[in-house]
């Protein structure tokens, strides 16, 4: 059937399509990752641990 044949040509199309974002994905993590900007995020948890709440 015609319409069987347009769903496996989709569904080839979107494997493709999933797998180079998946790629683009990673590249952007492990390429260009700066340690700068993960030193400042991992230590946001800490940044507020020397201000009183006013809400307690």
């Amino acid at each position: 059937m015609a319409i069987e044949h347009i769903f496996d040509d989709a569904s080839r199309v979107m494997t493709i399509v999933s797998f180079a974002t998946f790629l683009g994905i990673l590249g952007w993590t492990y390429l260009l990752r700066d340690e700068r900007d993960f030193a400042a995020t991992a230590a946001l948890p800490f940044a507020d641990d020397d201000v009183e709440d006013d809400y307690v």
